[in-house]
């Protein structure tokens, strides 16, 4: 961190600067706990898992008793005490405890949230999930439960991060028993730094049950001496100090022949530091924790519990670089970090000046169309060069906004559980596709929109287990959440088990509400309905939605994003939401065509094909409308002249030119007097810069300056079919 921490210094030194820090990585930690939590075999629960959800709890408190966050402190403290005895296998881990935990992780994103914000109001209490955790902590659970006890491993259980187990029978070098306390003089020495020597301190300050600790005068100036009183062995001492200093420069010598090398004044000041109760840091009882007094975890407070495996883990520590190397050799390279944080609105710009740059590069190539080749050969070849380059750094930029959608699938497994606990029902979560990445405003926006059709697949859709069991499926539900790339866009499923739509309960719900509704509608056109406003079929209204419930504003939010969604279900068996949505709302690849003097862009992602048509070939049918007959294949004609009502300039000239395009599945021939090319375009939104125009989605600025209209495909194919 570039600072030197000392003693005395914690007043004059501003703590404030590392808050973001700390705010970040303990959001990051309680997401790692929940993820771990939810995936925690309550059966067969694994060391590993467990140690690293203490870890995250152990993290989060050290954090926060060092900022002063005394309630975060506490809270993550009593999380941490439970934990520590499931992972020492003294309590078996039931539903109760993942409840508790995954309780106060909430609790605990939201205190933290309060403190970042700079609340000054009066904080939550977390008063009753401190006593259920201390219930559960000492064995008391629900008569219902299995019992909790299970007896002591006759090895303990390894450790993830350098094990220091203080509590299992071994006789130390110097005869005694693990679990006699005993009065030891520790010399560690000669130093490089003293803040070393300070971090051993701090060990006893942490550690509930390691013992206590005073400084000894020494007549060396790079050496310290310290009076511990301990109950730990000499090996599990030294394995433990090995976090901060080398083995070779510590020394354990037993109180009886320290004594003898030293006077009688200097035994009697060793004895009344052991009496005086001097805390870690050397100093009185109520400065013991940090640089903050009366914050949770001190000796005081917890000299009752007994020690039993620990990892030194902090947020800001005062640990030499060198440690890690001595404790984990050859572990240095995969621990440096490999990304960087950098504000969402530093990428924005950086995005926004490449689109600026693209339309600068397009203005450049098109005013060098009409210089000679010849003459000005380097010119060209520079833009060639430039058109290259600009491309590439528009991928590179771009791809700094894409996300996986594991940031948005990581949600919903905790949502589900809560869920179906609360609806009584037996819900797995399948995702696949997780590293499929979008563009971060879009994740963004349509988080909301899955988080309703997840839920509604739950609630409406998986049923009750004996409900399953009845009609022979497997008494857990499925719900399945994908994600995967289809051309140009990103297709999202939301897919469940559960009794499907009811065809003749939505027709009747329709004909109630007065719309018009035939028995011969396809299925598709009657799962359509659900996405009228205040639609349901559910038959009890619940504080959970049931499907059809909002539906309309899942509808418009996703339509919002240029998007589309579709419903395919079968009674008894199943529904799937699928939404599909472009990958970015930034730059794209388009097609310019030609309507008399007027430019339109196609997205290149939803061009099919191009031909010329003689005027025999298209056909008037009903109303009009007219269709073109495309390798055995009927498809509807949209003029783009009569859509947006182009003027022209020569009466007698009409288009011959038909671009096929394709959304939702679905194909139209869209009619065009020319081809101009295709090139990058920088979206700009019309919307926030002028109003909402109907089958447009954006506006891009050309290469000569003059502004084109973006198509909406999917309106136009909409438009066409309808």
């Amino acid at each position: 961190m570039g600072e030197t921490f000392q003693e005395g210094a914690g007043a004059d030194f501003d703590l404030s600067q590392f808050y973001q820090i700390f705010f970040e990585e303990a959001g990051e930690n309680l997401d790692q706990m929940e993820h771990m939590l939810l995936d925690l075999d309550l059966e067969k629960a694994d060391d590993e898992e467990l140690n690293g959800i203490f870890r995250c709890a152990h993290s989060i408190k050290g954090g926060a008793a060092t900022f002063g966050f005394a309630d975060v402190a506490e809270l993550t403290h009593q999380m941490e005490s439970l934990l520590d005895r499931l992972r020492r296998h003294e309590l078996r881990p039931i539903p109760q405890m993942v409840d508790v935990l995954l309780e106060s992780a909430d609790a605990s994103r939201s205190l933290l949230a309060r403190h970042q914000a700079g609340a000054q109001d009066e904080p939550p209490s977390t008063a009753h999930l401190v006593k259920r955790i201390s219930e559960l902590a000492a064995g008391m659970v629900p008569a219902a439960s299995a019992p909790v006890a299970a007896p002591k491993p006759q090895s303990p259980p390894p450790v993830a991060v350098a094990p220091v187990v203080v509590s299992a029978p071994a006789t130390s070098p110097s005869g005694a028993l693990a679990g006699q306390q005993r009065r030891l003089q520790v010399r560690i020495g000669p130093l490089d730094r003293m803040e070393q020597a300070d971090a051993i301190k701090e060990l006893f300050r942490d550690i509930p049950g390691l013992g206590s600790i005073s400084d000894l005068p020494s007549t060396e100036s790079a050496v310290r001496l310290f009076a511990i009183e301990t109950s730990s062995t000499d090996s599990d001492l030294l394995d433990l100090f090995a976090f901060h200093v080398a083995k070779e420069q510590v020394q354990l010598t037993d109180l009886q022949s320290a004594g003898a090398q030293r006077d009688s004044s200097q035994q009697d000041q060793f004895a009344q530091a052991l009496d005086a109760g001097l805390d870690a840091v050397g100093g009185p009882a109520d400065e013991a924790y940090g640089f903050f007094k009366n914050a949770p975890g001190s000796p005081a407070a917890e000299s009752a519990q007994a020690l039993q495996a620990i990892e030194p883990v902090s947020a800001v520590t005062r640990v030499p670089q060198k440690v890690a190397a001595e404790a984990k050799a050859g572990s240095q390279a995969q621990m440096e970090s490999t990304t960087i944080r950098v504000a969402v609105n530093k990428v924005d710009q950086l995005i926004n000046l490449v689109g600026e740059l693209v339309i600068t590069q397009a203005m450049l190539a098109q005013n060098s169309l009409g210089l000679d080749s010849a003459e000005h050969q380097q010119l060209l070849a520079g833009l060639a060069d430039l058109d290259r380059n600009t491309r590439d750094l528009q991928e590179s930029v771009m791809s700094i906004r894409m996300i996986p959608m594991s940031i948005v699938f990581s949600r919903f497994p905790r949502m589900l559980r809560d869920l179906a606990n609360k609806l009584g029902k037996k819900v797995e979560l399948v995702t696949m596709g997780e590293a499929t990445e979008l563009d971060k405003g879009l994740v963004e926006k349509i988080t909301d929109p899955l988080t309703h059709l997840v839920r509604n697949s739950g609630d409406h859709g998986i049923e009750l287990p004996a409900e399953r069991l009845a009609k022979g499926k497997p008494e857990h539900g499925t719900i399945t959440l994908s994600a995967s790339h289809q051309g140009g866009s990103i297709v999202i499923e939301v897919k469940d088990d559960g009794k499907g739509l009811s065809r003749e309960k939505i027709l009747n719900k329709a004909r109630e509400r007065g719309m018009d509704v035939s028995d011969q509608m396809s299925d598709a056109d009657v799962w359509q309905l659900i996405f009228a406003p205040g639609f349901s079929t559910a038959e009890v209204v619940t504080d959970v939605s049931g499907r059809g419930v909002g539906m309309d504003v899942v509808k418009r939010n996703i339509a919002a994003l240029n998007g589309t969604v579709e419903i395919d279900s079968s009674e008894g068996y199943g529904t799937k939401v699928s939404v599909r949505l472009p990958l970015t709302l930034a730059i794209m690849d388009g097609m310019s065509v030609g309507v008399d003097e007027e430019v339109y862009i196609l997205p290149l992602s939803s061009v099919v094909e191009s031909f010329q048509v003689n005027p025999d070939d298209v056909n008037t049918v009903a109303q009009g409308s007219q269709l073109v007959k495309v390798r055995d294949e009927y498809m509807p004609v949209i003029a783009l002249e009569r859509i947006f009502q182009v003027p022209r300039v020569d009466p007698a000239k009409s288009s011959t030119i038909m671009v096929v395009v394709e959304a939702d599945g679905n194909r139209v021939a869209l009619l065009v007097d020319e081809l101009l090319g295709q090139h990058q375009v920088v979206v700009k939104n019309l919307e926030s810069n002028y109003r909402k125009v109907p089958n447009v989605s954006g506006a891009t600025i050309l290469g000569d300056g003059r502004v084109a209209l973006i198509l909406d495909i999917g309106g136009l194919v909409r438009r066409a079919r309808h």
